[in-house]
């Protein structure tokens, strides 16, 4: 493909993800404002990103197949409409209750993009350059949070937090408009693939046991259970602990992600010359350590705000070079099940995300404190190291490379 082919189809792929991440992200500084409106604590907030990563998590099951089945396009425009009807009605709702019940339809609409993009990267791209691309659209993804908080803020503060969920639906149907000009087909739909249950758990589970999508896949989503668990606690322990307008929480939370940006644009020129394999452990080994830290400081109460804010901006960024190449390798092996992979990558990833996210609303329940959001990082980062070292030696080093192109992609590019 030409350059300004690559460039849009990396920015459509990019803004596809980070459709998601907008709908994290956008609506965290609003956490105050919505527990007001709708008569509840922010900890009964919390449960509406739960549930938003629960959907997530177990919607990626479902569009997998259904990617694989009947092509990348049919099932994305489906999911992108019902992510937008769900959008429209928790704007309008008025109950704590439905909108953690709307918020998990959301997810279960929003996901068939995140699905969709990963399928999309494996089937367009040569498989040595995957690593690059995922760093390339994490630049695109990254950006999103820089923004959306700040955002998020001045519209909550503005016109009321119903509005950030009218806007989600405006960037979705955007994104809709984008894939049917300009995004290619991707692979075609396989007519023969069987959509029976037992079919399905069997794809699931021979890509599951796969030694090397089992160690990296496992690993990076370990490894991001801290940054769910910052997602889930940051507007707790900044805007109530810290006390942080909306506003200014949401240039704090652009400059932490700004770290992953600068660090997943590293990670792409460094694994030129080291293998990804390599730069993964590494960086997990200097996240475990800064988690550590973080925690230490943060019981023993030698921190301030302005501290947290460093270490934990140094803890996100090490993510840059963790999520783009757990990723890579974990989908690298598979060609044709490239919608089950990714799938169940964004299954295993989403569902800790969930886990992390319910035990840190959990933990703040009744009290004031940012211990549970670090104590869930440190947690997660030496778990992830951990899990890396004792399940490396499945990964056969004859089988493991940054593979080699397949007949079908040697025919494709």
């Amino acid at each position: 493909m030409g350059r300004k082919q690559y460039i849009i189809i990396i920015l459509i792929l990019g803004f596809i993800i980070a459709l998601g991440a907008l709908s994290i992200d956008m609506y965290l500084p609003a956490f105050k404002a919505i527990a007001a409106d709708l008569h509840t604590d922010e900890s009964g907030v919390q449960l509406s990103l739960s549930s938003y990563f629960l959907g997530i998590s177990f919607g990626q099951l479902l569009y997998g197949p259904l990617l694989d089945r009947y092509g990348r396009k049919k099932p994305l425009y489906i999911g992108l409409l019902v992510y937008i009807i769900a959008s429209v009605a928790c704007a309008l709702t008025r109950s704590i209750s439905v909108l953690i019940a709307l918020r998990l339809i959301q997810a279960l609409g929003g996901c068939a993009g995140i699905v969709a993009a990963r399928a999309f990267v494996r089937d367009l791209f040569p498989v040595k350059d995957i690593a690059k691309v995922f760093s390339l659209l994490l630049l695109v993804l990254v950006v999103s949070p820089m923004l959306a908080p700040t955002i998020g803020g001045y519209v909550s503060s503005a016109w009321g937090w119903h509005y950030i969920f009218i806007i989600l639906a405006a960037v979705a149907v955007i994104v809709v408009v984008s894939c049917i000009i300009w995004l290619p087909d991707g692979r075609q739909p396989d007519t023969t693939l069987s959509l029976k249950p037992k079919h399905i758990t069997n794809s699931f589970w021979s890509v599951f046991k796969h030694p090397q999508f089992f160690t990296y896949a496992l690993t990076g989503c370990i490894g991001m259970g801290g940054q769910y668990a910052y997602l889930a606690g940051s507007s707790y322990v900044f805007i109530s602990y810290y006390h942080v307008d909306q506003k200014h929480f949401g240039y704090i939370f652009a400059i932490i992600a700004a770290g992953l940006i600068g660090f997943s644009q590293v990670n792409s020129l460094v694994i030129r010359k080291i293998s990804g394999e390599i730069v993964m452990k590494n960086a997990l080994i200097l996240q475990c350590i800064v988690g550590i830290v973080l925690f230490g400081l943060t019981y023993s109460g030698y921190i301030n705000m302005y501290c947290m804010i460093g270490i934990i901006f140094l803890f996100l960024s090490v993510q840059g070079f963790i999520t783009p190449n757990a990723t890579a390798l974990s989908l690298a092996p598979f060609a044709s099940q490239a919608g089950i992979a990714s799938a169940l990558m964004g299954f295993l990833q989403m569902g800790l995300g969930a886990l992390s996210a319910a035990i840190v609303s959990h933990f703040n329940e009744g009290r004031l404190s940012p211990i549970p959001m670090v104590a869930i990082m440190m947690i997660s980062g030496v778990m992830a190291l951990i899990f890396l070292f004792v399940t490396n030696n499945f990964v056969s080093k004859k089988e493991f490379t940054e593979p080699v192109l397949d007949d079908a992609e040697t025919s494709m590019h």
